[in-house]
């Protein structure tokens, strides 16, 4: 089987319909042969197949993550597909249970339904599953909510040897089941903990990014969400705001039926950077369509104006593309320093990028492999797009390459479901719970079924630092 190569793979843009592998969404790594593939049916199939089964087994929500988090070797390792265990299961005053197969939007569709909405904002897809938005931590933005993983108050599994374990919040070993990189066991059924729905005003806006190491706090402290897109070249900064809307707002949006209220009045102060943008895009990508996707990720920002709507409607605007997207997480009282180095360092060599810095900050996770466990922290988000067939500009990979080992100097965290260097990170300093971590491992998984050749090298790495 062809493994991932170290770095960022090409991508396979036409498959052959008589392909023999399965490969993740982004068709840039196969995962196995499509006869590795298992797909139980339910919660008692998935138990048997444990029970007897003799390899290493790695679990798969939609197939969004790199390749080697999901990838099994040859013979008996299997590769299992829960999409079939899925969908709403209960609900009380405070909290909705689902199973892990479910993908996050219809998590959303169904809480909408009940009037109800979870204290984590969303990320920006909707297509991962719950169990594999846990398993990565998946994470929106605000310092008033963490990851998703953090508003679990159960979490359900099927371990290696078949039984079926539930960990709640008073469970010594719930902050590793939180984010468990899929080397606990397969995640069956988890409760989230919910609240009222609520309505939100977003305030758009462009500005210099010359105070953007303060302006950055201040938006995060002022609002309960705030989002920015740094342009570094153009030194501009485009700001997403939101508080929960007031009296007049929250009666517009019922008038509109509950559909998101685009105020009339609008900006076009982000058009010259956006076509600057989407000049490099269109260089780097030499894709033909005007309409690419990858273009439509910065179109939006063209004549923008202030909305109004629920949390999904205002942040889970995501254009899922592939991509190689790479996002390390800083202590946001360290994120004004790192954002002046990297002024610096931009200034001076002068890298080149067809996509603006993300940033988005959360309040601190109590999952231990949470990139911002125990502290506030600043996700600084890096994308490069594939071109149309498949390469990537080598210009842009290197700036990946130097951006992420400048911010790994600074003591950041990568994001588990996106793309990073193993090898720039002393986990067990960065991750004070990382043995930790090891321990519950041993104890639920000694035969390190859950596991792979990528995720074996990770935790022994860590284990040996």
């Amino acid at each position: 089987m062809t493994r991932e190569p170290s770095g960022y793979p090409r991508r396979q843009p036409h498959l052959s319909p008589h392909e023999t592998s399965l490969w993740n969404w982004a068709q840039n790594a196969t995962l196995a042969k499509k006869t590795q593939q298992a797909c139980p049916a339910s919660e008692s199939d998935l138990q048997i197949l444990l029970r007897h089964h003799r390899g290493q087994v790695r679990v798969m929500g939609r197939r969004m993550s790199p390749g080697r988090m999901l990838a099994v070797g040859e013979n008996d390792d299997l590769l299992i597909d829960t999409s079939a265990l899925r969908g709403f299961i209960s609900s009380d005053e405070h909290s909705a249970t689902f199973a892990g197969g479910t993908p996050l939007h219809e998590v959303y569709e169904q809480l909408k339904a009940m009037g109800r909405i979870l204290p984590a904002s969303p990320g920006v897809i909707d297509a991962q599953t719950l169990a594999g938005a846990l398993a990565t931590g998946t994470h929106g933005q605000g310092l008033q909510q963490s990851s998703i993983g953090d508003e679990a108050l159960s979490i359900r599994m099927v371990l290696a040897d078949g039984r079926i374990e539930t960990f709640d919040r008073q469970h010594p070993w719930f902050p590793a089941v939180q984010l468990g990189l899929g080397c606990l066991g397969v995640v069956t059924a988890v409760t989230l903990r919910t609240q009222p729905a609520k309505v939100y005003t977003c305030f758009k806006t462009a500005v210099s990014a010359d105070t953007l190491e303060s302006d950055l706090l201040t938006w995060n402290r002022d609002y309960v969400m705030s989002k920015a897109w740094w342009f570094p070249e153009e030194n501009q900064v485009h700001v997403w705001a939101a508080r929960e809307a007031n009296a007049e707002e929250q009666a517009q949006y019922q008038a509109n039926h509950g559909d998101l209220v685009e105020q009339q009045q609008t900006s076009d102060a982000m058009n010259q950077t956006i076509d600057q943008t989407l000049e490099h895009m269109r260089s780097d990508t030499q894709i033909t369509d005007e309409n690419g996707k990858p273009f439509r990720t910065v179109t939006r920002f063209k004549d923008f104006s202030d909305v109004t709507g629920d949390v999904y409607q205002v942040f889970c605007r995501g254009i899922a593309t592939p991509q190689i997207n790479v996002e390390i997480a800083i202590p946001l009282a360290r994120a004004g320093a790192v954002i002046a180095r990297i002024k610096r360092w931009h200034a001076e060599t002068q890298p080149h990028m067809h996509y603006p810095v993300i940033l988005r900050c959360t309040g601190a996770s109590e999952s231990w492999l949470s990139p911002a466990y125990q502290q506030e922290s600043c996700f600084f988000g890096f994308v490069i797009y594939y071109a149309e067939d498949g390469s990537l500009s080598p210009e842009g990979v290197a700036f990946l390459r130097a951006v992420e080992k400048l911010l790994a100097e600074e003591g950041g965290r990568p994001h588990w479901g996106k793309y990073f260097d193993a090898s720039l990170y002393n986990w067990a300093k960065i991750y004070p719970q990382w043995q930790a971590f090891s321990q519950v491992r041993e104890a639920l998984d000694p035969q390190h079924t859950f596991g792979n050749d990528f995720s074996q090298r990770l935790l022994d790495q860590g284990a040996e630092q």
